[in-house]
């Protein structure tokens, strides 16, 4: 590694770790997915995997390289990999304006997903259409933070839609018998939409147990059941 040398590359922008140490930053090139799971500790990851180069850079961007001398000085070592795990891990992550669209764009899709699998509207019971969603989220103006998984703000997304969509989290407890000639079968669609519980083989060879299932999955929880029995399935409602 040789100080103040430019590293050969096309002038484009860069996903990076960055940490200012000792008055000074120091950054390296990163794929953008590999680093955020680095640096929420996922096991096995190997730092060589995460960085795009062996390099210390005091500006990936201009391709500035870090001298040796304030490496040693400052990290304590001339290990790449070493130092590079330090930044990656105390210091914060430089995305791409267009890895961030990228990134929020898939996150506001799963957003929608999930509060339509697992909300509906009070009024009627029933889901909300995706669109309806998407539009409400626009209606409302949602940002969404981009170092937090959609799971995580999910809560939060439902508190900024509820002044202009009725929305409410719904589970269901169903309990459900299936006839015996579709008995055997009947498992594996079930658990596609919840683990059953309370399970019992009756006498007559009919299938019996109870599921919770998130309200925007029913419909399509009956639908299956339906179909695969022809109609012939028995399911109530159980109160919580």
């Amino acid at each position: 590694m040789k100080p103040m040398q430019t590293f050969d590359k096309e002038r484009v922008s860069f996903n990076l770790a960055r940490l200012k140490k000792a008055g000074r930053n120091f950054e390296v090139a990163v794929d953008p997915d590999l680093a955020i799971e680095f640096k929420k500790g996922k096991p096995g990851m190997e730092v060589r995997d995460v960085i795009r180069s062996e390099h210390i850079f005091m500006d990936v961007k201009k391709g500035l390289f870090a001298p040796e001398k304030e490496l040693a000085s400052i990290f304590g070592t001339l290990d790449v990999l070493e130092i590079a795990k330090q930044i990656l891990l105390e210091g914060e992550i430089q995305l791409t304006t267009e890895y961030r669209e990228k990134m929020r764009e898939a996150k506001r899709k799963r957003l929608v997903v999930l509060i339509a699998r697992n909300a509906v509207d009070p009024r009627t019971g029933l889901p909300h259409p995706p669109q309806r969603i998407e539009n409400a989220m626009d209606e409302a103006k949602i940002h969404l933070d981009d170092y937090k998984s959609a799971e995580d703000q999910m809560e939060e997304v439902l508190k900024q839609l509820r002044p202009v969509l009725p929305i409410k989290i719904e589970v269901k407890k169903i309990a459900v018998r299936v006839p015996p000639e579709f008995a055997g079968k009947a498992y594996p669609v079930i658990a596609q939409f919840a683990k059953p519980h309370k399970e019992d083989w009756l006498n007559d060879g009919s299938y019996a147990c109870e599921v919770e299932i998130p309200g925007g999955l029913v419909p399509d929880f009956y639908d299956k059941l339906n179909h695969l029995t022809h109609g012939n399935v028995e399911t109530r409602e159980l109160g919580r």
